[in-house]
This record gives C-alpha cells, structure tokens and sequence, in this order.
C-alpha cells in the first residue's frame, strides 16, 4: 500500500448559521456559534486517514489555544503529524464561515498556513506508489517544491486549485489529477459556467486544462466529471439531504487519494470518493464530518 503525504493548511473553522445569508452592509440575527477543525489541508488527511491508509500533514500552527486544539484532534484522528511545526509570532490559520440552507460563505485568514516554506515540504520521503496532495491556501512556490520532490519520486501529484486563484503553467504542469469545482474550473479557464450547465460543456472547459493530466470537476448533488485522455467520465451523484457542504470538496480530495493510494482503479476511485463525500454533506463541520471506511462500504454495499 502507498501512502498519502497532504500539504496543506490547518484552521479553525468558527462557524455561524443562521436563517440566510447577510446582504452587503446588513446584519442579520444568528442560530448558534460552533468551533469546528478545519482548512484544506487537514481536512484532505482526515478524510484518507479515515480509510485506513497511512496519511501524513505537512503544515503549521500558530502558538495558540487553537492550535493545541488542532494538533489534539488530528491526532485523534489517525493523522501523522510528525511534519507539523508550531510557529512562534503567529496565529493559527482560522476561517470565518456562515451557513444558510445548507450553503456556506467563508473567508479565511492564512496565520500559521502562510509559513508554510520548501524546507517544510522537503522534509518527508516520498516514495513510487505514494500520493500527494496539495490545494491553495499554501505559498504556491512551496506546492511547486513539494510536487517536484513527488514526482522525482515517482509518486502521484493531486492538486486542489481552491481557493481559485491563478497559477503559472509550470506548477500546472507538475499536476498528475486536477481535482476542481465549477466555479474553479470557470476562474482557470476564463469560462462562464454554472451549476445547471450540461456534463459536455464541463468537459470542454476541462479540456484546456488536461495537457496530459486528468481533470476532475467536482458538480455537488450532480456527481463528478472526469476527462481522462480527452474521454469524458461521469459518476452520479447520490441523492441525500445536504446539511453542511462546508468539506464536501476537500473529503472528495482526500478519500480518492486513499483510494489511488490503495492501488484502486481511477473509476472504483471516483465512486468511492463520491460516496464518502455525499455522508460528509449530512453533518455539520468540515474535517469532524468526514466518513470512515466502514461507513463508505456500507453505501457501496447496500
């Protein structure tokens, strides 16, 4: 079995709800206040250590009451974190999120996240077989750094492109799967895209991506559309009843590099993430939502 090595972000998602969303320069009346773990990079780990196979953070948290927090839930978690650093002069990452009929608006503040250098990610031993992972809200030169270390060793190279912001093709062209959601695959392409659109015009706009690579477009309650070769694969989405989408993507990220990992098929890999991605939808908080394996197999089985 190959092992998966994140890079990534660690935050503290401090989550609002309330009846709707607040309009620019209103205020409106909340539900509750909740602490959840979370940012991008943790939640990819939490959601392929929860398969069983081996996950390790590469990242860091400020010298604050979140941090401890973070680094003891991880743990908890079946998450290495033997390449997480604690940095002095700093803050934890923390993300301000409000949701509203199951629909979020988050802006996050990068603290520790921001620190996150080439030293850091050359720390660990990649190997053939392995699978890193590496998403936006990390310095894109220390992506750059730990992709080129993973493809020297013969591991697989996954990007999450969120959040959306522009990259040069030479980082682009480091990517093995390009996993991304519709509004990332419109900010990359320049493409006005939306929700309802059909699978095809999907599949055209992925493909001024692809350049050898495979793109995933990831479509909610719709499913995923793979372009693998230029060929078009959709998985259907499960109809289930969204209580948070808040780590939907991110549980995607993680649980199919668990998979690939685990030397599964790309096809079985996409099922399986979507599965596990539609039970993380039906529980509040990002990395606490995500599904174990046993859970996963329990749809996959039924």
């Amino acid at each position: 079995m190959g092992r998966v090595f994140v890079a990534g972000s660690i935050n503290m998602d401090v989550v609002a709800t309330a009846e709707r969303h607040p309009r620019v320069g209103e205020t409106v009346a909340g539900e509750a206040v909740l602490y959840f773990p979370g940012g991008k990079g943790a939640n990819q780990a939490v959601a392929s250590a929860k398969q069983g196979v081996p996950t390790t953070l590469v990242g860091r948290l400020g010298a604050d009451a979140f941090g401890q927090e973070l680094r003891t839930f991880l743990a908890a978690q079946g998450v290495d974190l033997a390449f997480v650093k604690d940095t002095a002069g700093t803050h934890s990452g923390t993300a301000i999120i409000t949701i509203a009929n199951a629909d979020n608006t988050i802006v996050v503040v990068p603290g520790a996240n921001a620190r996150v250098d080439a030293d850091d990610v050359a720390a660990p031993v990649l190997a053939k077989g392995d699978v890193a992972v590496s998403q936006f809200e990390i310095p894109l030169p220390t992506i750059a750094t730990f992709f080129k270390r993973a493809r020297a060793a013969g591991a697989t190279t996954i990007l999450n492109p969120a959040p959306a912001k522009q990259a040069d093709k030479d980082l682009l062209d480091l990517v093995d799967i390009l996993i991304l959601n519709e509004t990332e695959l419109g900010f990359l392409t320049g493409t006005e895209l939306s929700d309802s659109d059909t699978p095809a015009r999907f599949a055209e706009a992925a493909r001024s991506l692809a350049q050898g690579k495979i793109v995933c477009v990831t479509l909610g309650r719709r499913g995923v559309l793979a372009l693998v070769e230029g060929h078009p694969v959709l998985v259907p989405g499960r109809e289930v009843k969204a209580v948070d989408t808040t780590g939907a993507g991110d549980c995607f990220v993680g649980a199919l590099a668990s998979q690939l990992a685990s030397g599964k098929p790309l096809r079985d890999a996409l099922s399986y993430a979507n599965v596990a991605a539609s039970i993380c939808v039906q529980r509040m908080g990002a990395a606490p939502s995500m599904p174990t394996a046993e859970e996963v197999e329990g749809v996959l089985n039924a």
